[in-house]
């Protein structure tokens, strides 16, 4: 036998050993390694780094939303019960989230994993890739989901931005400002502005960068710090103190000159991402060929808990 073909042979050999102490119950990554692989996932994103993580047990995972939408509080009157037209009753409903399959496939040959099977990191290497990897794209899914997209990809579920339809400011074709962003925050609802300074606008890396160049044209240092906020002890951009956060998969080619996108305005613990706890990650080998095939499936889910918590400007120019 050449004695090349030998060596590949051994290499995939290897690999597939090393990439088994990835697997158990023919594929399935046990909780500890689905609980890390989670975690990997969550802080390459930006918008799960922010958000609510549900791992959920099943497919399917109800939240349960409960809140005093009006006025509670009575006159009252000492000795005497308010009348059951003053009393009052929360609104209770549900938010269902119903996670979607998602598949990739790998394959790498002898040449590219030679290096890691002889320094024994291979574990580390293929989480760290594949993560980083599958981490960019539910981001993606996330934010630019569109059930009516003719991308199968994106048309598994609605993202954030398809789901945003309450409280939407047409931004007219102008470049992020201060002015786009007070908008949003009128046409914020009052009741969900308790907590201000827990929210964010989140918006694409261009269109931070057009909001940050009208700060620096700003010829008060003191008025510019007004803007500002401190987020995990980082100077940020802001808004009334509401830090202006840039997301890499927020489009820049929306509109009909394929020139603008979008601003969220929310508390992004609102932002619910479900995903099931059931992360198969299985492997396979082509002698012939000298590869390895590793083939990851996962699937989740996301929706706002209180959609009506949510602000949008569109037609924000970024070309």
């Amino acid at each position: 036998m050449p004695q090349g073909l030998t060596d590949n042979r051994s290499i995939l050999q290897k690999a597939d050993l090393a990439l088994s102490d990835l697997l158990t119950d023919g594929g399935l990554l046990v909780p500890e390694q689905a609980q890390k692989f989670l975690r990997i996932l969550i802080k390459k994103s930006v918008i799960m780094g922010m958000s609510t993580v549900e791992p959920m047990k099943s497919p399917k995972k109800e939240v349960d939303k409960i809140r005093f939408a009006s006025r509670i509080l009575r006159a009252g009157q000492s000795g005497q019960a308010l009348t059951a037209a003053e009393r009052s009753k929360p609104d209770l409903s549900k938010v269902e989230l119903d996670s979607k399959l998602f598949k990739a496939e790998v394959r790498l040959n002898n040449e590219v994993l030679e290096d890691s099977i002889e320094r024994g990191n291979l574990r580390n290497t293929v989480m760290q890739l594949m993560t980083q990897a599958v981490s960019r794209d539910m981001e993606d899914v996330l934010v630019n989901g569109d059930t009516a997209s003719a991308d199968p990809f994106l048309a598994q579920f609605d993202g954030i931005l398809k789901q945003a339809a309450s409280n939407v400011v047409n931004a007219g074709g102008v470049r992020l400002n201060k002015s786009i962003l007070r908008d949003l925050l009128r046409a914020m609802p009052t009741e969900f502005l308790v907590n201000k300074l827990d929210m964010r606008y989140m918006t694409s890396v261009d269109a931070e960068i057009d909001y940050r160049d009208t700060l620096t044209d700003r010829a008060t240092p003191g008025g510019d710090s007004a803007l500002g906020a401190f987020v995990n002890n980082e100077a940020t951009i802001g808004y009334t103190g509401v830090p202006v956060v840039a997301v890499p998969l927020f489009p820049e080619n929306l509109g009909g000159g394929a020139n603008t996108t979008n601003v969220v305005f929310c508390d992004p613990k609102n932002i619910h991402v479900g995903i099931h706890r059931e992360i198969r990650l299985e492997t396979d080998k082509d002698i012939s060929a000298g590869e390895v095939i590793m083939v990851i499936s996962l699937r989740f889910d996301t929706k706002y808990a209180e959609e009506t918590a949510v602000a949008k400007a569109t037609n924000v120019l970024v070309g």
